[in-house]
């Protein structure tokens, strides 16, 4: 393909943290085939500050505002005033396939499987339901109407600040916990993105954990200051909890500083490997949940999914609840956990 020349590249990718996560290798492949372009990207508030001043983005611009949606013209305006050359479309929604189009981007990539896909003017068509590959790989793959690939997902990370990492220290040593003695954290909460492991049984770890010796914090989002708070009543009375108080980046930080995070499949998860930190993720049967797609990008891991064939209620037949997740147990978990304490 002949090579075109792009003077700035828009990547749009509006959901949750994990999902942006798994969009940035998409960042240094194109950088390697287009080194002197300029990349921005289109994301939520929600993420804009996790992925800001991460290298070869020139410029992160936001979707919505307090959680919704900005004005379509005000968006329209920005996109326009901004002249991008390209645009890739890695959360394909209309409004935003209709917000590329009318601000007349040159190149407007998106999956060919929707029924406006008209609106791009180069289409991948590629079902990720099947689960060919992993969704970072589906990303990456986006780009080959503009002539770029790769024959490994590249890693690129977030790059904290001392003074994020003195804003996790902050929140240590005003909760008690110690330097010298491993620090584990649990992240029971899955913002419903997929089936979860049973809450009861994360406080069971947590004080499992907290019998060896092991400083464990019990975090989430400030949406779920009622599940975290409910769990540590029912965990061993020197878990320490965490909803809100610290940034996204900071939280971050706080994830650097553990040995080990453990949460279901979740953006946190992604997070906790993008900073180095060993994970345990546990994930469900149901294939387009699976860690095949959406597991995290880390050799440090350990990944738990049940067998769906003996799952009691559904019998390896289209998954029904949570109660497949039963099958993995605090013991096996703990064992785990474990592997990555040194």
């Amino acid at each position: 393909m002949k090579q075109l020349d792009f003077q700035h590249i828009l990547l749009v990718r509006t959901d949750r943290i994990g999902d942006v996560l798994l969009t940035l290798p998409m960042i240094p492949v194109l950088k390697s085939h287009y080194a002197d372009a300029k990349i921005s990207m289109l994301v939520s508030d929600y993420t804009c500050d996790l992925i800001s001043g991460i290298k070869g983005i020139a410029e992160v611009l936001r979707y919505t505002r307090n959680g919704k949606p900005r004005p379509f013209f005000e968006i329209l305006n920005m996109l326009r005033n901004y002249r991008f050359d390209a645009a890739v479309a890695v959360y394909p929604r209309f409004r935003i396939a209709l917000l590329l189009w009318l601000a007349r981007i040159p190149i407007r990539i998106g999956t060919g499987y929707r029924w406006y896909s008209f609106l791009f003017n180069r289409r991948v068509y590629e079902h990720r339901k099947t689960v060919a590959k992993h969704e970072a790989e589906y990303n990456i793959a986006l780009l080959r109407p503009i002539g770029c690939s790769t024959q490994t997902v590249p890693y690129i990370s977030i790059d904290l600040s001392e003074q994020e990492r003195q804003a996790a220290d902050g929140w240590c040593n005003d909760h008690g916990i110690q330097k010298d003695k491993p620090l584990v954290v649990l992240h029971p909460g899955s913002g419903g993105s997929a089936h979860s492991w049973a809450v009861k049984h994360f406080a069971e770890l947590a004080t499992a954990l907290c019998h060896r010796s092991i400083q464990v914090v019990l975090a989430g989002g400030k949406e779920e200051n009622e599940l975290i708070t409910s769990l540590a009543k029912q965990s061993h009375p020197e878990v320490k909890t965490l909803t809100g108080g610290l940034s996204i980046r900071q939280y971050a930080a706080l994830m650097e500083k553990s040995k080990v995070f453990v949460a279901n499949s979740t953006g946190p998860l992604h997070l906790a490997a993008n900073v180095g930190t060993a994970v345990v993720g546990l994930y469900s049967p149901v294939v387009v949940m699976s860690p095949k797609r959406w597991g995290p990008l880390t050799e440090k891991k350990v990944i738990f999914v049940p067998d769906p064939e003996k799952c009691v209620r559904c019998k390896g037949g289209k998954c029904r609840a949570n109660d497949c997740m039963e099958q993995i147990t605090v013991e096996e978990v703990v064992e785990a956990v474990m592997k990555f304490i040194v």
